[in-house]
């Protein structure tokens, strides 16, 4: 594994999943990221109860400025999915340093493999250990029409 990514002075993470502000959440993704753009609350709220959440959060506010979600069975598998950091914030190490944390928070359960897909982050997720799919001509997907 690579050297963890410390987490700048005043910044906290949490898997705490009372901690995730659910409506924050919800507007970032679904107005901001184009993997989750129009993605209802309904639906946000029922990947929020069903994944392990993480949030980055400052510290003197307690205000939630990050946050990445795994659904994962905690045994073989986990996919790691939307990773989002207030746009006013970025440029801090903070997604780095909550995908470390996720990575070290999985660690234990001796996954086979941890997954994420990403159009335009590689070099950040490669920093901290992920790497392309040796063999993707292996890998198939059922997407919803």
């Amino acid at each position: 594994m690579t050297d963890p990514q410390q987490l700048p002075d005043g910044y906290e993470i949490s898997a705490d999943p009372a901690r995730v502000d659910a409506a924050r959440v919800h507007h970032w993704l679904s107005t901001d990221a184009y993997w989750a753009l129009g993605r209802s609350r309904e639906k946000q709220e029922r990947a929020i109860a069903g994944s392990l959440n993480f949030g980055v959060y400052d510290g003197p506010s307690g205000e939630q400025v990050a946050y990445a979600r795994v659904v994962t069975d905690e045994a073989t598998f986990a996919w790691l999915c939307d990773v989002y950091v207030e746009p006013s914030v970025r440029g801090k190490g903070l997604g780095s340093a909550l995908v470390t944390a996720v990575r070290d928070h999985l660690e234990p359960f001796g996954l086979r493999r941890v997954l994420l897909a990403t159009h335009d982050a590689h070099g950040v997720y490669e920093k901290i250990g992920f790497r392309p799919l040796d063999q993707p001509g292996r890998w198939m997907a059922l997407v919803a029409r």
